[in-house]
Order: C-alpha cells, then structure tokens, then sequence
C-alpha cells in the first residue's frame, strides 16, 4: 500500500520491555546522545559524562520520550571502536541518566558486550544499526535480559559506507521499500527465533546508511508501508546527509528545518517514533500535524 497525506488505518504497536512500554497513541521521539568524539554533526559538542547527562535531561525537559546513548560513531567511514572503549563512553552516562530520571534509555550498539554493560547500568532498549548481525550472541543477550531492541537495516558496515549524496544510482537494487522491508522481516524473525518477543522489536529502514539520496526519499514517501511488519517502527532523518543534499544546506547543524519537514511526512504516512537531535521543534511540529490530523 502506498501512503499519501492521510494517516493509514494502521495499528502502530507499542514497544515492551521487562517493566516498562512505549505506546504511540501519539508521537515519540528518541533524543540523540553521542558520546563520541566524531559524530558526524556533534561529536565532542557536549564533553565529559557530566556533560552529555546534562544535555539528555534537557532533551527529556524539552519533550524526548526515550534517550538514546551511542559510544560509537556510524557515520559514513567510521571506524569500528572497541567493546571496552564503548563502555568506558557510554556506562557513567547512562548512570548518570539513570540517577536523576526514570526515562526510558536505550544504548546504541552492536557489541553484545556493550549492551550487557548499558543494560546493567539502567538502560532498558539495545538500539542495534546492523540488527544482530555484528555479533552473534545479541539476540541471546536481549533475551535473557528480557530488554527491548531496535532492528536497523544497513547495506554496509559504516567503515564501507559513502553520504547518501555520493551515490550517482540506486544502490539497493530494487524497490527500497520492498528490499528493506524483507530484509527487516528476516531479522525480526531471526531475533523472535532467539526468544525475542515480537512485542519487544521496534524496526528502523536506516535512513542513509547504504542509500541514494532518491532511495531515502522512497522509503520516507511509503513509510507507512513498514508498519505493516507488525512492529513498531522508528525512524531517524535528523540532519542526515540527504537532507542537506535536497535542502541545499551544508552543516548538519544548519539542517532542522528538512529534518522536522522530513519527520512531520512520516507522521502523516503513520509513523510515530523518531530519533532527532533537536527535541523541542519536533515536539512542535508533530504536535500540530498530530492536531490537524485529528480535526481531520
């Protein structure tokens, strides 16, 4: 089904975990924490655990339902960083999250280490960008921890990745909406064959990782296509490289307004999960598309 103006009369189902859930009677959104040094539009821009602490708890002021903390950088041509370093970057923030609110955490890893560690520390949901693949014992790990997990699909690990702007073609092969959507389903039937439960997958089409500027703009148009897997979908264009290929502006800081543009279409295609960096104007924006759509 493709999705125009109108929310579909889809059932977008909540995300579970052991002790808590994220419904989406309305929209969410997952606030962005990279404690990492080359992130590609904030690395090193809030220094130190008792930095990056502060700037969650902003986002939570500012309207973020679930914090999302990263110790590794996947930005195009990143380089792998190992388990311990990521812990070492990710732990005392989480900590620290942990102490002062009861907002829902999630580490963004694909270490099973790394989210042994975050989950020990208070984090409740393992953001994993290449879906289990990366190691072998994730799944396991969610499992028995009864955590929650975000499937994203990627073509190539971030160490073989290119911006979204240097692919002259298609890079996917195929429709992108049909190649991602199958290629979800596969990992969220290897994560239920684990002892995932279903109702403890949410699924990303990774926007920008391994994809034309043309492809983004395919699976953002049709994102409603995705709920039909029967998980909670969420999605992130917040200052991506394509943004700024279709806006015209260069610094991933400068692209908020594309970025809310972009959020605010998947809204209206029946999304309702998003991973931003800038909390209060999605809150906004989403707000009155949320509002317009019910006077509807």
């Amino acid at each position: 089904m493709r999705c125009g103006l109108t929310v579909p009369p889809l059932v977008h189902p909540p995300l579970h975990w052991q002790g808590g859930a994220l419904s989406f009677d309305r929209p969410r959104l997952l606030g962005i924490v990279n404690a990492t040094p080359d992130s590609f539009s904030d690395g090193g821009e809030h220094p130190g655990p008792d930095g990056l602490v502060r700037h969650a708890l902003r986002l939570v002021d500012a309207g973020a339902d679930m914090i999302d903390v990263g110790g590794e950088s996947t930005r195009p041509g990143a380089a792998a960083i190992p388990e311990a370093t990521q812990v070492h970057r990710v732990v005392p923030v989480i900590r620290g999250i942990r102490a002062h609110s009861r907002v829902p955490i999630s580490v963004d890893t694909t270490r099973a280490g790394v989210a042994a560690a975050a989950l020990d520390a208070g984090a409740d949901v393992v953001n994993d960008v290449s879906a289990g693949l990366d190691d072998d014992r994730m799944f396991a790990l969610i499992s028995e921890r009864r955590a929650a997990v975000i499937l994203m699909h990627r073509r190539v690990a971030p160490s073989e990745d290119r911006f979204s702007s240097s692919y002259a073609g298609p890079a996917l092969g195929g429709d992108p909406v049909l190649v991602v959507r199958s290629w979800l389903v596969e990992r969220m039937q290897a994560a239920m064959a684990a002892g995932v439960p279903r109702s403890a997958i949410a699924v990303d089409p990774g926007l920008g990782f391994g994809k034309s500027v043309s492809e983004n703009l395919q699976i953002m148009g049709r994102a409603g296509e995705f709920i039909t897997i029967g998980a909670a979908v969420l999605v992130g264009a917040s200052r991506k490289s394509f943004v700024g290929s279709i806006t015209g502006v260069a610094s991933p800081r400068g692209r908020m307004a594309g970025s809310v543009a972009a959020a605010v279409a998947m809204y209206l295609a029946g999304v309702r999960f998003f991973r931003v960096h800038d909390v209060e104007p999605h809150v906004e924006a989403l707000r009155m598309a949320a509002a317009l759509d019910g006077a509807r």
